[in-house]
């Protein structure tokens, strides 16, 4: 239900926000695309004062969930709601001091009026999204996400539809913020209410304090979660800034066009997997750890197929798409386009790694990894940039995350949670890696075989992309146990909503 409802309400949230942002290209500045990919960069870096605790306490609700302890809950819950609060304000604190130093962000400071006025919605609509939001941790822990995705995207949707309404009205970007911030704050009210309603012990008083030897724990894993969560901004929170600081704001507007797609797509298959993640953590809690490597797998194929399809479909789909909804003038070379995708490809095939990491409570035994993946994303993306402009930032990214995560997430699990050799998953790996670039390439020959139109290169394209990668993979993969298990779920998942449908 979790993996179901998150693909459709993501996809339907992604449909408006892509109308959004055509109706945004096409009524505002270019200056005004770029301004809002850098402040978003910005606020997500400041974001590094979640120092990654919602993850860590996460992580220590599924033992008392599992348990019915609702005594260790109310305990673990107020403790996040007084971090939530102490972090908006850090946010709040933080953003103010860095206005001075925003000029310095901003190479050919574009023509936009009101700019610290933008700058301060975009800082207040941060601040507001850790209001009251603590409680959809423990609807998430409970293995009901479906609710929190709902709300969200649900909220983003109306969200969309004023932002929209708006600017074809009025063309005013304060109003289109002011939007966003009333509908960020109205959604976390409606998720805080209905987690009351779900867990009514919430609203007891509690004065209980987690024993020191809990506490400690917590404390590690949240140490560990901040080196994570550095890197994690690092490596994907920083390209806007260096295309902005380095090539120019018009350049990051560009790039944020790109983003928005390659993320939302991102979005869909996250949101889709991320829909187990409680039950991995349930997993970890009640099951032997030869089950646990076993569904990983499975996951990890999953993961691989349709990152993998995924990829291959935006490389051959993306600058005939652009070119129709944003146009011409917001194309980027295709080189630089196939840089975005294998990146895009690399870090999905991360995703069951990631899950299961941070469900079984994995995050000490990488932390060093996660400070050297920063570094080296910022030394190799800031030499290259230089000599390569834009896909320089690019190269930085993947070559960052080859050396590091890549090989460490996977070898973490293997030897602290299953207890044995993770040679043999490397080897499928590579394997597998090779398949793909080879269905890759040979998609890419098939759809270069004609051309004409945009909007006609665009549906030919489409309809190859859709057939032959996965025929490939079929074809390739169709006797494994991997494969065989994940035909069993798209049929089971089909299966669930026909009888929702016709009961």
């Amino acid at each position: 239900m979790n993996t179901s409802i998150a693909m459709i309400a993501q996809a339907l949230a992604i449909l408006m926000g892509f109308f959004t942002r055509v109706v945004f290209t096409r009524t505002l500045s270019e200056g005004y695309v770029g301004i809002n990919g850098l402040f978003t960069d910005i606020l997500n870096i400041l974001s590094l004062s979640e120092l990654g605790v919602g993850t860590a306490i996460t992580f220590a609700l599924y033992d008392p969930i599992a348990r019915n302890d609702i005594r260790k809950q109310q305990i673990l819950m107020r403790m996040f709601r007084t971090f939530y609060r102490i972090t908006a304000a850090i946010v709040l604190g933080a953003g103010l001091l860095l206005i001075p130093w925003l000029d310095l962000l901003m190479k050919n400071r574009p023509d936009v009026d009101h700019l610290l006025l933008i700058y301060l919605l975009y800082l207040l609509n941060s601040v507001v999204s850790y209001l009251l939001i603590y409680k959809k941790t423990l609807v998430d822990a409970h293995q009901m996400n479906y609710l929190t995705v709902l709300n969200h995207n649900g909220f983003l949707v109306i969200q969309d539809i004023c932002q929209i309404v708006i600017l074809l009205t009025t063309g005013n970007f304060i109003l289109f913020l002011i939007a966003a911030v009333l509908c960020t704050f109205c959604a976390n009210v409606v998720m805080s209410r209905k987690a009351d309603q779900l867990f009514p012990y919430l609203k007891e008083s509690c004065k209980d304090q987690l024993p020191a030897d809990e506490k400690r724990e917590i404390g590690r894993n949240v140490k560990a979660m901040l080196m994570h969560k550095i890197s994690n901004v690092v490596v994907n929170n920083t390209d806007n800034l260096l295309i902005s600081g380095f090539v120019g704001v018009i350049s990051a507007g560009i790039y944020s066009n790109y983003f928005l797609v390659i993320g939302s797509v991102r979005q869909v298959l996250e949101q889709a997997m991320q829909g187990v993640a409680a039950s991995v953590g349930n997993l970890g809690v009640t099951e032997d750890k030869e089950k646990v490597r076993k569904i990983f797998e499975i996951l990890f194929f999953i993961g691989q197929w349709l990152f993998g399809f995924s990829a291959i479909c935006l490389y051959e789909l993306l600058n005939p798409f652009v070119a129709i909804a944003f146009g011409r003038n917001y194309l980027f070379e295709s080189q630089i386009v196939l840089i975005l995708c294998i990146n895009f490809f690399l870090n999905g095939t991360r995703r069951a790694g990631i899950i299961y990491k941070e469900s079984l409570g994995l995050f000490w035994y990488d932390r060093y990894k996660a400070v050297v993946e920063a570094v080296l994303n910022l030394v190799i993306s800031i030499v290259l940039v230089l000599k390569l402009g834009i896909a320089g930032v690019f190269i930085g990214t993947f070559c960052s995350t080859l050396f590091t995560s890549a090989w460490v997430e996977p070898y973490v699990i293997y030897k602290h949670r299953f207890a044995c050799s993770p040679l043999l998953f490397f080897k499928k790996y590579g394997w597998n890696l090779i398949v793909m670039a080879a269905i890759w390439w040979g998609t890419d020959y098939i759809c270069h075989l004609w051309a004409g139109s945009a909007m006609e290169t665009l549906i030919f394209r489409l309809g190859i992309c859709l057939v032959i990668p996965n025929l490939m993979l079929w074809f390739v993969y169709r006797t494994t146990p991997e494969c065989k298990e994940f035909f069993r779920l798209i049929q089971n998942i089909f299966q669930k909503i026909k009888q929702r449908v016709m009961g």
